[in-house]
């Protein structure tokens, strides 16, 4: 009878162990995730347990919540939270998705650093791509001391920035931001560019800030080198340089559509209708077609250019005065055609 009594309480006790490992075992390599693409979940310096399982639950969808909430509370989850990044997909099981956000394993995400005229809009499309806010990169962009430690002042300062596709990681701060820019801005200019720079007689910041006004001339990639060639010959010649772009610009009015007379008297070191040379700094962040586009110029005779009468964002380009003239009459009677004024 004892026997028999031991086997009984022998089997119960193994039942419940099976049944505690079967339980445990589907609370922790379960997928507890619906979500039909990879999904981000992103965590701020200010979340709580709390705030993360909303976001969780929020985004991920999960059938259960229970055994994420089990190993918070075992690991403690609460006392270490790192921000950041972490992708889940629809075959992260429990345990693997705890161990991300237990030990920080965030993904890194994609930061998009776009050719935009001001330094306020790349500031405003950085911020919704990592954690640092606008306010904090703004600050360091005015801030002169800063800006001067590395190298730039406020009138050169968006030549610091080379548009492209990065891989970062989100939580990264206003100044990690900054320093990865300097080193991304060190890698595009290798020893074959500033070699081309420097067969121009230009600085790089020179070379950026002439792109600058070859990428606001025309959104056509293919004339870029013949637009840069032009004004690399007036530059030669000791020619004002006289780019529409660069007098929006000094009036700050980007949406100007007509360069009339009066525009062209507005006193500012940007207007290159009225002072040699290239202006202070870039008149936008300049693309890295736009750059490649100076430092591989087209070789040829023009000193002027007008845009076509067609309005196909193109040019018509002459090596004289004269020819020019024909140009820009043909260009202002379809200006006056179409009432634009």
């Amino acid at each position: 009878m004892k026997k028999k009594t031991f086997i009984i309480a022998i089997s119960i006790v193994f039942a419940i162990l099976i049944a505690t490992f079967t339980s445990t075992y589907l609370l922790l390599f379960n997928k507890p995730f619906n979500v039909a693409s990879p999904t981000f979940i992103y965590i701020d310096n200010d979340d709580s347990t709390d705030s993360v399982f909303t976001k969780i639950k929020s985004n991920l969808n999960p059938q259960s919540m229970t055994g994420l909430k089990m190993l918070a509370r075992i690991k403690d989850y609460d006392e270490n939270i790192f921000p950041g990044a972490y992708r889940m997909d629809a075959g992260t099981t429990t345990l693997e998705a705890f161990r991300k956000l237990k030990s920080g394993n965030q993904t890194p995400v994609r930061l998009i650093v776009p050719s935009v005229r001001t330094l306020d809009k790349l500031v405003s499309r950085v911020s919704k791509q990592i954690m640092a806010d606008s306010a904090s990169i703004a600050a360091l962009l005015n801030d002169s001391s800063f800006i001067k430690k590395i190298g730039y002042n406020n009138e050169t300062l968006p030549a610091l920035f080379i548009p492209n596709t990065y891989e970062v990681y989100w939580n990264m701060s206003a100044e990690n931001f900054i320093r990865r820019m300097e080193k991304e801005n060190r890698n595009f200019w290798n020893e074959e560019r500033k070699a081309k720079a420097k067969a121009l007689n230009m600085t790089t910041t020179e070379v950026y800030t002439l792109a600058s006004i070859v990428d606001e001339e025309t959104a056509n990639n293919a004339e870029k080198p013949m637009i840069a060639g032009l004004y690399i010959n007036r530059l030669k010649k000791g020619m004002l340089l006289q780019a529409d772009p660069t007098v929006k610009f000094s009036m700050q009015d980007f949406g100007l559509k007509r360069i009339l007379f009066k525009h062209l008297e507005t006193d500012s070191p940007y207007n290159t209708y009225k002072y040699a040379g290239l202006p202070p700094g870039p008149i936008r962040i300049a693309s890295t077609t736009g750059i490649n586009s100076v430092l591989n110029y087209s070789r040829h005779n023009y000193l002027y250019m007008c845009a076509k009468e067609d309005f196909s964002g193109t040019h018509n380009f002459a090596s004289s005065l004269a020819e020019h003239n024909i140009n820009a009459r043909k260009y202002q009677q379809a200006l006056n055609k179409r009432n634009i004024k």
